[in-house]
Order: structure tokens, then sequence, then C-alpha cells
């Protein structure tokens, strides 16, 4: 590993190592993946890494390209202390509305984690209903490893679930866009419809198609 690399990376523990001299041992990562999406679930992910663990390459999973994140996937899942992953599905998201399905997703993270972290580091302005201490970290995902592992785990498991369903419903293009709004998916879904897996309350038209 490079010394430049190391620098970033160690940059990137700054708000674990507050918290570790603190006191705090078991700092929990929270991100998710999918919110944007027209089809599929919101994932959520939480991980727990050991105390000044450097992984090379280790980044906000946007940053990073396929290959790389299933790399990294593997050896989170390896050196990490915790993974937890929490998953909302489409109907769930219609019913209670995005952000609170994501907060959900969270939740099921964390609590799905081997055992109770003792406090989170989450990405974004949002909290989460959980009984311990956290922190809300806007762009997280580029300024903690915790968080920045949790985006990888979160991205590479819901890209492998919307695999999957690009074989339940083929025409759609899942295995590639992952349910977003490309317009490969728009022209599928003004040529098929909805399938089972889209959210009905988000819009889906082309800006020249709304009313």
């Amino acid at each position: 590993m490079s010394a430049s690399e190391q620098l970033r990376l160690r940059a990137m523990c700054a708000l674990e190592n507050v918290l570790w001299g603190n006191g705090y041992t078991h700092i929990a990562g929270i991100d998710e993946a999918g919110r944007g999406a027209l089809a599929g679930p919101v994932i959520a992910a939480a991980v727990v890494l050991p105390g000044q663990i450097l992984i090379g390459g280790l980044n906000d999973s946007k940053r990073l390209r396929p290959a790389e994140r299933e790399r990294l996937f593997s050896v989170i899942t390896y050196a990490a202390t915790g993974v937890g992953v929490g998953r909302s599905a489409p109907d769930v998201i219609d019913q209670k509305n995005i952000r609170q399905a994501n907060l959900l997703a969270m939740r099921e993270a964390v609590d799905t984690l081997p055992s109770p972290p003792d406090h989170l580091l989450i990405d974004g302005i949002d909290t989460i209903d959980w009984p311990g201490e956290q922190t809300t970290v806007v762009g997280g995902d580029a300024k903690s490893l915790s968080i920045a592992a949790a985006s990888i785990i979160a991205k590479v498991t819901r890209d492998r679930i919307m695999v999957s369903y690009d074989q339940e419903y083929p025409g759609y293009g899942f295995a590639k866009h992952k349910g977003y709004g490309t317009a490969k998916h728009l022209d599928a879904l003004k040529t098929f419809g909805m399938c089972p897996i889209h959210r009905r309350s988000f819009r889906w038209q082309r800006p020249s198609e709304k009313t």
C-alpha cells in the first residue's frame, strides 16, 4: 500500500478516532443503496471494523468500479468484526415512503449485527429508531471508513438482488441499470408496464410526458 493511500485511509478514520478516544469500541458505519431507484428494495448495511484497520482501496462505493466493489465486499466481510444487512421491499416503500423505509432497513441492519454496537455513524441527516448513541454524517461514505465499508456491502448486496430479478422479470434490463431510471428502463416501462418489484409510489415518466 502506498504512502499516499495510507494517508487517505487514515484521514477517513478521523471520526472513528474521536469515538475510539472517547472509549467506544464497536462503532458501526451505516449506509444504504437503492434509495433513488424505480424498482427493487432499498438495502442498508451496518459494518463494524476493528480499530485502526486499513483496507486498501476502501472508498465510497459510488467511486469504485463494480469489480473493485466485489473485491472489497469479500475483504470487508472477512475483516469486519460484524456485518449486518437490512431490507425494505417495494411494497414497504410504497406504504411508508422511501425515507421511512430506508430508516427501517437501517434499523434491521443494526439488529442483525452479531453483537450490539456502542455507537452508530450514519450516512445522511436522519437518525434511526435505536436506543444507543448515533451520529449522522452528511457525505459520510467519503468521510468515514466504517460508512464507506457499509456503502460497499449495501451496494453489492443490492446489485446481486437486481441481477437475480433480471432472470425473473426479463425485458426490463435490471442486470444493467439495477432498477434506476435510465432511458432504457423508462422505455421498458412504457412497453411492458410495471412488474411486481416496481415502486408504484414513484413517478417514472420522462419529463416531457408528465401531465
